[in-house]
């Protein structure tokens, strides 16, 4: 007698022990008896065992790899550059992620005419907008070259056929999410379409040692569209971030398997393109003869790079019970948090009611709790109508005892302050090493960095307050 053939796969199943009812899943309460606690399961999972194949390279000792096939080419924009690590390696894949109109195809489009020369072909293909677009761009930017080349195309099959004519070392794809294969269900920018399409564009830049720019769109969020797999399948994630009204524009290291991911890239929108920033500090303050009330500057450290940058405070008196409190490039906890600190600790009451709008200058954003120091005393200084001295930066962490604490990289941050002509500094104990010339007043705690602001103009606040009341 012949073995019978089993034609379906041994799983897990569940079986009612008084009727005998099966389901796949568990249940509590059995839908045929109605009895309850009577699903048991029964059967095992079939054991799957995979057979050893044909390898395609031979394992080798680690010291006999060739570590010059991962050698960095330059991008022709140094700020790119320093992001990346140095570069595009070959074969890599780059997915760069921004909110729309922040400047990702300028850049790339930048990048794709200084990429490109008679050894390095550079294939730029575009989903979202015709040739013509890209070739006005191109003209207003300057960014043409013999051996950039320019397709628009939405089918990945077509994509795949450029690469075969063109040869290219650098292609760049705008974007991810516009492209489509033919053999997958589902509208462009699905979740399969997209992991179909950055598979197939990743195994090509593998095979033929082609370095690869993705560009992808971004949810309301800020995270990047499309299945999360997406980052994990590229070799770098960028952030191009910024406010569509400021100049600034910052890339962002999220994941680099060639460098580090503290690294932050500076560039300047303008109209005639973007052009990279060595020494973006400047965009960060207000050249004035005369120091003003209410500003404050400070040292932030956008990955490894310190700049300057200043904090501006303005308090009013209010015309509503309930006060505004309205900040711009500033976390609104951390402004509400020295507001209270500043009333307890440091014995200012001229700010509970009266309108407090803080803000920072060319569009940065302070996050990091270093800047509390200089937020501290641009709203102590806005509340006395009393300015700071001229040249001096404040750094540090204000904790809600009044505490003022150390932070990260303190004499990276003096140094950059000092480069830029800067000779005053607040910083908390134990600095380190201080530049030559620089005059640095360390403080335990927000009472001793109010003691910079004038003695009777900062005693006035109260009595004006209590004269109100």
């Amino acid at each position: 007698m012949a073995a019978r053939t089993k034609t379906t796969k041994d799983r897990p199943s569940y079986r009612c022990t008084e009727c005998g009812w099966q389901t796949a899943k568990w249940l509590g309460r059995c839908p045929e008896c109605q009895a309850w606690g009577t699903i048991e399961e029964y059967g095992a999972p079939a054991v799957r065992t995979t057979t050893p194949g044909r390898v395609t390279t031979s394992a080798v000792p680690i010291g006999q790899v060739d570590g010059r096939q991962a050698t960095a080419r330059s991008t022709g924009v140094p700020e790119l550059d320093r992001v990346l690590g140095g570069g595009l390696v070959p074969g890599a894949v780059v997915l760069l992620a921004g909110e729309p109109g922040v400047g990702k195809s300028t850049l790339l489009l930048d990048v794709a005419a200084k990429s490109a020369s008679e050894e390095h072909r550079t294939l730029y293909v575009t989903g979202e907008e015709s040739a013509s677009q890209v070739r006005l761009r191109a003209d207003r930017i300057g960014a043409l070259h013999d051996h950039l080349y320019l397709a628009a195309e939405t089918d990945l099959a077509a994509v795949l056929g450029h690469l075969d004519a063109v040869k290219p070392s650098l292609l760049i794809l705008d974007s991810v999410q516009t492209v489509a294969s033919p053999e997958i269900d589902g509208a462009p920018g699905g979740m399969a379409q997209v992991r179909e399409v950055a598979g197939a564009l990743i195994r090509a830049s593998k095979e033929r040692g082609m370095s690869t720019l993705l560009v992808g769109h971004v949810t309301k969020d800020g995270a990047i569209a499309g299945p999360r797999l997406l980052e994990h399948l590229v070799d770098v994630v960028l952030s191009f971030e910024g406010d569509r009204h400021a100049r600034l524009r910052l890339v962002r290291g999220v994941k680099n398997r060639y460098g580090a991911t503290d690294e932050v890239g500076c560039f300047e929108l303008h109209d005639e393109g973007i052009t990279g920033l060595a020494d973006p500090s400047g965009l960060f303050l207000t050249r004035r003869a005369e120091p003003v009330p209410g500003t404050c500057l400070t040292v932030t450290l956008e990955g490894r790079r310190p700049l300057v940058a200043e904090v501006q405070a303005l308090t009013v008196d209010s015309q509503i019970p309930s006060p505004r409190r309205t900040t711009s490039g500033l976390e609104t906890s951390r402004v509400s948090m020295m507001l209270a600190v500043l009333e307890q600790r440091g014995r200012i009451s001229a700010l509970g009611k009266r309108d407090i709008y803080s803000a920072t200058v060319g569009g940065v954003k302070l996050s990091e709790p270093a800047a509390d120091l200089a937020v501290a005393l641009a709203l102590a200084s806005a509340a006395s109508d009393t300015p700071l001295p001229k040249n001096l930066v404040a750094i540090g962490e204000v904790g809600l005892a009044g505490e003022v604490r150390r932070v990260t990289g303190v004499q990276r941050r003096l140094s950059e302050a000092h480069r830029l002509g800067f000779t005053h500094a607040l910083v908390p104990g134990d600095p380190g090493k201080v530049p030559a010339g620089m005059k640095v007043l360390e403080v335990a705690d927000i009472g001793d960095a109010l003691r910079v602001l004038p003695r009777s103009r900062r005693r006035e606040a109260p009595r004006e307050a209590e004269q109100r009341r």
